[in-house]
């Protein structure tokens, strides 16, 4: 939690995005049959996601406007940079191998490696649609939040590409449901 609180200094506008982003992942994870211990690594996974973008200049991340390619690239290193950050400490292992993979697309086309599919490990499969669907609905300095009608739509229309469907599906199911699972 202390990363998580030191990610929300750096970047005010995702103040509370981990929380939220670990707590719907969690609650993903159970609905998907995920074991106890895979419940807790996500949610750690999820909680510490950006934690890489400590490394990054904070005027590109409270940027306004379109990024330019540079500065794009640059926040495309924050997985990198997170994995660095947290795969030496021993217990983090697993949870670093979700956060370098967490901006990875179901179709291949994300990043850091490009991982296409199941090479893409479920935990950070499920981030990366939480983390998407929280973003949306959250007011950034270049947007205002969508509504959970087109953020669901959003989603829909990233199935299958940048999203995995199976996540994509659990979490509608949810969403419909108002979250009969979550822990109150």
């Amino acid at each position: 939690r202390a990363f998580a609180a030191a990610i929300d200094a750096k970047d005010p506008y995702t103040r509370g995005h981990s929380e939220r982003v670990a707590a719907i992942s969690r609650v993903i994870a159970r609905h998907l049959g995920q074991s106890e211990e895979l419940q807790e690594r996500l949610w750690i996974g999820a909680l510490l996601h950006d934690i890489g973008k400590i490394g990054i200049d904070g005027a590109i991340l409270s940027k306004p406007g379109k990024l330019t390619d540079e500065e794009y690239e640059e926040i495309k290193k924050h997985p990198a940079i997170g994995y660095q950050i947290l795969s030496p400490i021993h217990f983090l292992g697993p949870v670093s191998q979700m956060v370098l993979y967490h901006q990875e697309w179901y179709n291949g086309l994300g990043y850091p490696e490009g991982l296409k599919g199941e090479e893409i490990p479920l935990g950070a499969r499920i981030v990366a649609t939480i983390d998407a669907w929280d973003a949306m609905r959250s007011d950034r300095p270049y947007r205002k939040a969508l509504s959970t009608e087109i953020a669901e739509d959003q989603l829909v229309k990233g199935s299958g590409k940048q999203f995995d469907p199976q996540v994509v599906t659990a979490f509608l199911k949810l969403e419909k449901a108002g979250w009969p699972e979550f822990e109150k």
